[in-house]
């Protein structure tokens, strides 16, 4: 069990080493990667992967049990310390395993991205100059469209703007108005109520004078 997993690890970094560096193998490399995932090879290696995960996560849960045991009873047995190294060697290997199949995975996909980008550039470059000079045309006439569109809403968002400038003034103007009448109404009202208390005081005046001049008369 050690000795394959320690095998495949292996191998893997060597594949890695292969894709890393631009040397014939990496061509064969990817060659044998190219086949592998076609058909039913990605089928066979994700049940191969979920079939170590599965292990890997029974090793686990193993270290956790052992260690769980070792809590209830205060002391560990030379046999469960053999097993939980026997585990905790599995759950690492396991994990490398399935890391660095996934590290050449996706080392294999920038890999052949790259190629395809590289291919596209190298056909671009091979167009005539006349397609280049038509292409390069045609861009700046739909950067020029695309410049007038811009400037139209410019100038619309302007107008708006100064449409919404003048509105709000004329609502400041209008509250400005409406603060002066409320303020000349106050200033009405207290002129009232003055005048309303002068009266009140002029006819209490008047109505003591008679009074006066009846008590004056008894004496």
């Amino acid at each position: 069990m050690f000795q394959l997993l320690f095998l495949v690890i292996f191998s893997e970094m060597a594949v890695i080493m292969v894709l890393s560096f631009k040397t014939p193998l990496r061509k064969l490399t990817l060659m044998v990667l190219d086949r592998v995932k076609r058909g039913r090879g990605p089928l066979m290696v994700k049940t191969v992967a979920a079939t170590i995960a599965v292990v890997m996560i029974s090793s686990v849960y193993s270290m956790m049990m052992i260690q769980k045991r070792w809590i209830d009873d205060g002391s560990a047995n030379p046999t469960e310390q053999i097993l939980m190294v026997k585990h905790l060697l599995e759950a690492t290997l396991m994990g490398g395993v399935l890391f660095l199949a996934l590290m050449i995975d996706r080392l294999h996909h920038y890999i052949r991205e790259l190629r395809i980008r590289r291919k596209s550039m190298e056909a671009i470059k091979k167009q005539g100059p006349e397609d280049g000079k038509s292409g390069g045309s045609d861009k700046v006439k739909a950067l020029e469209g695309e410049v007038t569109i811009l400037q139209a809403k410019l100038k619309q968002l302007e107008s708006d703007l100064e449409t919404k400038t003048k509105e709000m003034d004329a609502a400041e103007a209008n509250a400005v108005a409406l603060r002066k009448q409320s303020e000349g109404f106050l200033l009405e009202y207290d002129r009232l109520l003055e005048e309303n208390q002068n009266l009140r005081n002029q006819l209490e005046s008047l109505e003591q004078s008679p009074s006066r001049s009846g008590n004056k008369k008894n004496t």
